[in-house]
Order: C-alpha cells, then structure tokens, then sequence
C-alpha cells in the first residue's frame, strides 16, 4: 500500500484528486491537508514511517507550498520524501523555482479527470528516488498530454 498526502487549499480538487485515486488499481492510503501549516504538523506527527509522495501545492494560504517544501528540505527525517508540486500554473519561474528548492516533479493540474487519474497513476509507478538523487531539469516537469 502506498501513503500518499496531498496539500492543497481547494476542497474541489482534493475531492477529485481522491475520487481518482480510488477509481486506480494501485492501493493506496491519501492523507490530505487543506494548508502548508496543516500538511507539516501531519508530517511531523506520523513520519516516519515516510509516504511514498507528497503531492505540494504552490498558493495555499498560512504556509504556501515552496515554505513547505523548503522546510521538507531541511528537515533530516523528511527531506528524502518524493515531493511532486502540484499546481494550476504552468509558469516557467514556479517550475524552476520549485526545482532549485528540491522537489522531485512539477504538474500542472490536468483539465480533465482522465488525465487526473493518468498523473497520479503515473506518480505511483515511478520508483522512489534515491537518497540524495535529483531528477534532470528535462524530465521534471511532467506533460501528460
């Protein structure tokens, strides 16, 4: 079973995002927050043991999600977590700030519940990377066209 969060201020796209993670076959357990103040508070309680990814939202209110991932970073039992950023924006700055501060892949959220389901599938099926490992600039940010 996989241990997914996911930080997000929309109650819409949480809703959404746990609609399509169910409709997968892959088992998974969703832990989710609905703010960066939230989202540490949890991670700092129930860590270890690590989920296997954190799925990051940019704009969320009290702690956005480039604080969280900072933090992620810096915290020695969290900074090895996969930490996919999450986002409506497609913005060329976001995408290389998010990778200077450490996170492992950027999407944009997809339009469509089908391709919803094909990213989150997608995230599930990647190996974990390893302690340490970066992944290229050329295959962080994730089309799923």
């Amino acid at each position: 079973m996989k241990n997914i969060f996911l930080a997000d201020d929309d109650v819409i796209d949480r809703e959404l995002f746990e609609d399509a993670l169910q409709q997968l076959t892959i088992p998974t357990h969703l832990t989710q927050s609905e703010d960066g103040v939230e989202l540490m508070t949890t991670l700092d309680k129930t860590v270890p043991p690590p989920p296997h990814a954190i799925f990051l939202d940019l704009n969320m209110p009290r702690k956005n999600g480039y604080e969280c991932l900072a933090e992620i970073r810096n915290t020695h039992k969290l900074k090895d977590i996969m930490v996919v950023i999450f986002s409506t924006t497609d913005c060329q700055s976001a995408i290389e700030k998010s990778y200077l501060l450490g996170a492992n892949y950027f999407i944009c959220k997809p339009r469509s519940f089908q391709l919803l389901k094909k990213a989150i599938e997608t995230v599930l099926l990647m190996d974990q990377p390893s302690i340490g490992e970066k992944t290229s600039i050329d295959n962080f940010f994730l089309s799923l066209n």
